[in-house]
């Protein structure tokens, strides 16, 4: 093909066109009239010699030629743009939006101290956080659509990590609960009922993969899927919740939780930050890690 005859507009057609496989929602993505759009794709039909969408019922549907171009031509358009990122970012004026995914704990761990330091130093930036979903969501297509991830694990796929901070597990019951400090003993633990916790992507409680290596079963009444549910669940109930220890402390008083030291002992949970490797050199991607690493070390240093 002659490049000298492609309008590269065309190229930005095209992604909007495969991302939402709808010409109406594509002529709105990219600010053009529904009739400039579908004479985009007729051209763009034309070039690939392909339909590229077709229609199925009441919907279009990508050809497979269509599905095949959407990463390659997003990788390609994410370099394009990025010959026109400039070579240093202004957090002061800065208004760009930061995609980060992360489960609830880390939420409420992080975030509060993260955006002290946001609003003082880039105070019309914003901040989109989305909850945890899954290692099955980190492949290419997500990589282009998110800043970071705050997660246990090992490494994923087209991102980098970094170590942020550490926890261990604790039990976290009720003040006044009838068991209360006595839970650190085997039998009163697995004579309580517990809260387990099963996070998005998970077949069961990492406590409980855990304490099966080591031939134990606890009796589990009620499963959340999340960590501050929990949590709420306990402060409430005579539910046992055992999760990390950090979050007991940040919530102890508003809850009125008690931290019980657990009678065996998972180990050191790791926390890392996630970044996509197209953003390991974009000014703002570097600014927004930093200010995560120091949050984590702050985090780090206040203890257990």
């Amino acid at each position: 093909m002659n490049l000298n005859s492609l309008d590269l507009n065309l190229l930005t057609a095209l992604d909007a066109l495969l991302r939402e496989a709808n010409v109406s929602r594509a002529a709105m993505r990219i600010g053009l009239s529904q009739p400039a759009t579908s004479h985009a794709l007729q051209r763009l039909r034309d070039i690939f010699g392909d339909p590229l969408l077709v229609r199925t019922g009441a919907r279009m549907e990508l050809t497979p030629r269509a599905q095949a171009l959407r990463a390659p031509l997003a990788q390609a358009l994410d370099q394009v743009r990025g010959l026109f990122v400039p070579d240093e970012f202004d957090a002061a004026r800065s208004e760009r939006p930061f995609r980060l995914m992360m489960p609830d704990l880390a939420v409420e761990l992080l975030m509060p101290p993260l955006m002290e330091k946001v609003t003082r130093l880039a105070p019309n930036v914003r901040i989109d956080v989305v909850p945890w979903r899954g290692p099955a969501i980190f492949h290419a297509e997500f990589a282009r659509t998110i800043d970071l991830v705050i997660s246990i694990g090992n490494a994923f796929k087209g991102f980098h990590r970094q170590l942020l901070y550490t926890d261990a597990d604790a039990l976290a019951v009720r003040r006044g609960h009838p068991m209360g400090a006595k839970l650190k003993r085997r039998e009163t633990f697995l004579a309580a009922r517990h809260v387990g916790v099963i996070i998005r992507g998970n077949s069961e409680d990492l406590i409980d993969t855990w304490l099966r290596t080591e031939g134990i079963e606890r009796h589990i009444s009620l499963v959340v899927s999340g960590y501050l549910e929990a949590l709420h669940v306990s402060a409430r109930t005579d539910l046992v919740a055992f999760v990390p220890r950090r979050l007991i402390a940040a919530l102890s008083k508003q809850l009125g939780l008690v931290t019980v030291t657990p009678p065996f002992d998972p180990g050191i949970d790791e926390q890392f930050m996630f970044y996509p490797t197209r953003a390991q050199m974009d000014p703002g991607s570097i600014w927004l890690r930093r200010l995560m690493l120091e949050t984590g070390r702050e985090l780090e240093k206040k203890g257990s």
